[in-house]
């Protein structure tokens, strides 16, 4: 691609409805714009969608993205593992080449203005978008969720939107938007049902609670089974193996162990670990659909 290439990765709360998904990714197609990886999750009720290209373009891709969410989901029926505060959850920018994190701050700042002018969703930005230090943490943004902030936003100065409202719109919501660097969305699996201990496994490790730098993590029963759902946002400093290796340690405590792990979306070469515990026990990865450089080459077909 030629020109500044930046991604986006919008977090949709809806993962049962494979025609409304359908039609929100078909509503993002411009020209400009690659489609790199499209999934949704039952449990968690979310679909996750990865676009990139030329950042005016993926701007207006997300856009798009965000008002056909509007249309289709409905946040006063909806239900899921996922925390989520907006039917459009999360709409993170993300620096690929020939552009700097700062920037994507402005394509942050633009996308949410079209937000809330075109469809009435108030938009609360966080990470290096956050317009107050207490909202760079994404936790703290979704604080009490839908059903908790509709009822606070609109009467609470430290819940209101950075960006319209202030009370949230009645069906969709609120939108985050945010830019960060490139994060793994990576989740763990155990021969077990024991929410209590992937919850405990995750206050354990989570940095928030002064566990592993960059990881954010969640304990939650998925597809049958107790998961544990982390987002490593500096793989960097914290490589996924030590995140296994901590995660297994602390597992053999409980009596148990990782047996399946999965990535959501899409990991740069760079994460990847060739011959880790972690890499071995992913299902279904594939190189040439999982790995960010492969799909930028070979990216998906439009819905």
């Amino acid at each position: 691609m030629n020109g500044p290439v930046v991604e986006c990765v919008p977090n949709f709360s809806e993962g049962k409805d494979a025609e409304r998904v359908r039609a929100i990714v078909s509503a993002m197609r411009m020209e400009g714009v690659r489609l790199l990886d499209w999934s949704m999750d039952t449990d968690h009720n979310r679909s996750v969608v990865t676009i990139a290209g030329d950042p005016a373009a993926v701007v207006e891709s997300a856009v798009r993205g965000v008002g056909k969410a509007v249309e289709l989901i409905d946040l006063t029926t909806q239900e899921g593992v996922h925390p989520r505060i907006g039917a459009a959850d999360v709409i993170p920018f993300v620096p690929i080449s020939g552009i700097k994190l700062e920037q994507c701050v402005l394509l942050a700042r633009q996308a949410g203005q079209e937000i809330w002018e075109r469809f009435g969703v108030p938009v609360y930005f966080y990470e290096a978008a956050a317009a107050r230090p207490d909202r760079a943490n994404l936790e703290e943004v979704r604080r009490g969720q839908f059903e908790g902030l509709r009822e606070t936003a609109h009467k609470d100065a430290a819940k209101r939107p950075d960006l319209g409202g202030p009370a949230l719109h009645p069906t969709a919501g609120a939108c985050a938007v945010g830019a960060r660097k490139f994060l793994v969305a990576y989740n763990i699996y155990f021969d077990s049902t024991d929410v209590a201990m992937v919850r405990t496994i995750a206050k354990e490790i989570r940095a928030a609670s002064g566990g592993l730098k960059g990881v954010k993590a969640i304990g939650v029963l998925a597809h049958g089974r107790a998961q544990l759902s982390m987002n490593i946002t500096d793989f960097e400093a914290t490589p996924i193996s030590v995140v296994y290796d901590t995660v297994s340690r602390i597992a053999l405590g409980h009596k148990a162990a990782p047996v399946e792990g999965e990535v959501i979306g899409l990991i740069p070469e760079a994460a990847c670990e060739r011959d880790s515990e972690w890499m071995r026990q992913l299902s279904g990865f594939d190189d040439e659909t999982k790995i960010l450089e492969r799909r930028l080459a070979s990216p998906l077909s439009w819905p």
